[in-house]
């Protein structure tokens, strides 16, 4: 499998709830040494905002931005809304105030 096939089955993941396995998923893709790109990440992100997972959605929204990873307005809306969830209004305010520095 390759890249476009990791981020299919991601997507499908979270389209269906999986968030466990969509994350599996991609650590799967990532183990293979295949380059995960905004789309993997925004897929994994989205899973995890889905569940109310906020915290591994920023573990994956760092780990993206670590790896020089674009950003883009899916991934940002999916971490804020992910930690809108969660409850962590300061950390959304910071991720608004990014998106604007970054130019999203």
């Amino acid at each position: 499998p390759d890249t476009i096939t990791y981020n299919s089955v991601t997507s499908a993941c979270e389209k269906a709830g999986q968030w466990e396995n969509a994350v599996r998923i991609f650590h799967v893709m990532t183990r293979q040494m295949l380059e995960a790109n905004t789309r993997t990440f925004s897929a994994a992100i989205s899973a995890c905002e889905k569940a109310g997972m906020w915290m591994q959605a920023l573990q994956l929204f760092v780990w993206m931005t670590d790896r020089n990873v674009q950003l883009g307005i899916i991934t940002y809306n999916a971490a804020i809304s992910a930690c809108e969830k969660g409850g962590k209004w300061k950390k959304v305010l910071q991720l608004f105030n990014e998106m604007g520095q970054c130019r999203v």
